[in-house]
């Protein structure tokens, strides 16, 4: 966790009301020589549904392994999260100290093994020393109940400040909330799945219609930022729902409520995943990336994430350098189609280059001013057809840099 908060963070952490059926404690595992909580516990009541996206990474942690089996079942009864160690790459011993975890935690609830879902963050390669992991968890398990934010700053690692969102939806006449917790930071480019984010409500949700719903908004949300353009071995989003609300259960589109559910779900999803890009390391200013006119939205999506991930475009905004030129080559080099001479682009409000060329008499002070804002934003119309696509990303500045070169340290 960095001491210095991103200039990009909200004023305060905000207020979230508790979910019936799911219990929070947190404890010190002491992964790292921090004084700080590191381990996050979560219990979930009977009969909570779950659902997840997970790392696409061809390099998994034994976590990520773990609940994309687990996850087949639909049920959960709880959560163990560790920060400052991903045991990541970590073969046969960090399978065994994920296999050690579940089965304590099941052990104390009187559950199956599969029921405890697990994930990791932190340095890649060091397996998850099981002594320090049993004794965060016996702590967690006589630990007071805590909060929202004690359990989000436990989950965070290079984060500079604690990140959560809350929504509403009205289903079946009743109204359930939906709360949730995510870190991130460094190595944010998510395919299929973001950092650690974890999502619980009380509305009585079936485990098909949940997956279906998290997957939908994962693809508008967490898939479409990128601080870095490095996928994670370890990202994991889970979205629990304890059916304490006691709507009747959501299961096909069609029921009472759910196109409100979703809709609140996937607001949830957008709030939280913007938090991440606020506090990308080092960024100094969020970037809103649009791209329209494309042949199709996945050829829009592939160009946006070109235009977000190039360093050249993110140093230029860093530097409030009004340098469009850079993303002509990034729409260039994206491998979608693209014809130079209906390219138009503009920074903010203002027009920059249409049909090829620089728009006649274009006047750079508007788009320096706007420049110097904390939020940027990009607009680019290929001209030919329907596909549109949003993406967020921030600046890269040096202290991206200065976090990754001391990471270890």
């Amino acid at each position: 966790m960095s001491e210095t908060r991103s200039p990009l963070a909200p004023a305060a952490f905000p207020a979230l009301p508790a979910i019936p059926g799911v219990t929070l404690r947190v404890a010190r595992a002491r992964y790292k020589t921090w004084d700080r909580c590191d381990l996050t516990f979560v219990t979930l009541d009977e009969g909570t549904s779950v659902a997840g996206v997970l790392t696409q990474s061809r390099c998994p942690s034994p976590e990520v392994e773990w609940c994309r089996k687990a996850l087949v079942l639909g049920r959960a009864r709880a959560l163990v999260v560790n920060a400052g160690n991903s045991n990541a790459f970590t073969g046969a011993r960090g399978r065994a100290a994920v296999e050690n975890l579940a089965a304590k935690a099941a052990q104390h609830l009187g559950c199956e093994p599969s029921d405890v879902f697990l994930a990791s963050t932190g340095v890649i390669g060091v397996p998850l020393p099981i002594d320090k992991s049993e004794a965060g968890l016996a702590a967690a398990f006589t630990a007071e109940p805590c909060g929202w934010e004690d359990a989000a700053a436990t989950i965070m690692t290079t984060d500079t400040f604690a990140k959560a969102a809350v929504t509403q939806a009205v289903v079946d006449g009743r109204t359930v909330n939906l709360v949730g917790i995510i870190k991130g930071s460094g190595m944010i480019a998510p395919d299929m799945a973001t950092m650690l984010g974890f999502v619980f409500t009380d509305a009585a949700v079936t485990p098909e219609f949940l997956q279906r719903a998290l997957s939908d908004a994962n693809g508008k949300t967490f898939s479409c930022i990128t601080v870095d353009g490095d996928t994670s071995t370890s990202d994991t989003v889970l979205a629990f729902a304890t059916g304490k609300a006691g709507n009747a259960p959501l299961a096909n589109d069609d029921d009472a409520g759910a196109d409100a559910f979703c809709a609140a779900l996937a607001d949830l999803c957008h709030q939280l995943a913007l938090l991440v890009v606020r506090d990308g390391e080092g960024a100094q200013k969020l970037i809103e990336i649009t791209v329209e006119g494309a042949e199709s939205d996945r050829s829009a999506h592939r160009i946006a994430m070109s235009i977000a991930n190039s360093p050249l475009v993110k140093t230029a905004i860093a530097g409030e350098d009004a340098n469009w030129g850079r993303v002509v080559m990034a729409v260039g080099k994206a491998g979608e189609p693209a014809e130079r001479d209906r390219l138009g682009i503009r920074f903010g409000a203002t027009q920059v280059a249409r049909g090829g060329l620089a728009v006649e008499g274009y006047d750079e002070a508007p788009v320096a001013a706007h420049l110097k804002g904390r939020e940027i934003e990009i607009g680019v119309d290929l001209g030919l057809g329907e596909g549109r696509a949003t993406v967020w990303t921030c600046d890269l500045t040096h202290g991206y840099i200065s976090i990754n070169a001391d990471y270890r340290s």
